[in-house]
């Protein structure tokens, strides 16, 4: 074959080859300039309609999937306990206990009173963290938490504390979820940013609001029965230092607690 025959045909072929990478090149840069201004364009919506946020983690976060199964209290666990239980029967997955002695707490009350009554008089009390304190049913209410991660309004591993006139603590239920397990590979979440327009989206956050706490947790994704549940990564924004707004971390969908049954908005 002739030899500038070959020649000219690598060069067109080359030449053809570089056409098409610069044209996937300039897809690329199109879409990654087309993802920037999306996420400007939100963000002048949240200023548009006076919603604050603190500042987001800008890193990517990785999480996974957990299992967890109640915990069956029996009589050898509670004889750890300065109280006695409230017509227990073993083996029970709530313990009730009524204090020998109502313990103090101030007017004014603040989380950090009960640390100690927590590690001393409670089982497995460090593993516990604050969630709220309800003045109208006189209740003081704490959430499990796995490594430092909440577990989001899980009636399976929560403490309710009882109280009287005199801000006394005169009992407590408990439950406790044990046998934590990591179900999966870790992947990478939803940022906090599209959570917040999830939220934006489906007008649950409303104009004018504040974003004041925001924090990375788990919560129920599937109750298998009495046994076992799963646990899905979730985000908590806290709006104007009182409600609480729920997102699922893997399929950014929005979660609503009632009671003892969760909701999912799609």
């Amino acid at each position: 074959m002739d030899w500038s025959k070959i020649k000219t045909i690598f060069i067109l072929t080359f030449l053809i080859l570089d056409v098409y990478l610069l044209f996937q090149f300039m897809k690329i840069r199109d879409a990654n300039k087309f993802e920037v201004t999306t996420e400007v364009k939100f963000e002048d919506k949240l200023k548009a309609d006076e919603i604050e946020y603190n500042d987001l983690p800008k890193a990517p976060i990785k999480d996974q999937y957990l299992s967890a199964r109640p915990k069956m209290f029996m009589k050898a666990d509670i004889t750890k306990l300065k109280g006695k239980p409230a017509a227990f029967k073993e083996p029970s997955a709530t313990l009730q206990i009524v204090l020998e002695k109502p313990f103090q707490l101030s007017s004014k009350f603040e989380p950090a009173e009960l640390s100690a009554f927590l590690k001393e008089n409670v089982l497995f009390g460090e593993q516990y963290q604050f969630w709220e304190k309800d003045d109208k049913n006189n209740t003081i209410t704490y959430f499990q938490q796995y490594e430092n991660f909440t577990l989001f309004q899980n009636t399976k591993g929560m403490i309710i504390f009882n109280l009287n006139a005199e801000h006394q603590i005169v009992s407590y239920q408990q439950t406790y979820l044990e046998g934590i397990e990591i179900l999966t590979a870790k992947e990478e979440i939803l940022a906090p940013l599209k959570a917040i327009e999830t939220l934006h989206q489906k007008g649950v956050l409303k104009p004018k609001s504040k974003i004041t706490k925001i924090e990375l947790g788990y919560s129920t994704l599937i109750q298998l029965g009495a046994s076992s549940q799963v646990l899905a990564p979730t985000w908590r924004f806290v709006v104007n230092d009182k409600e609480s707004l729920f997102v699922n971390a893997f399929e950014g969908q929005i979660i609503q607690f009632n009671s003892d049954e969760k909701d999912k908005v799609e």
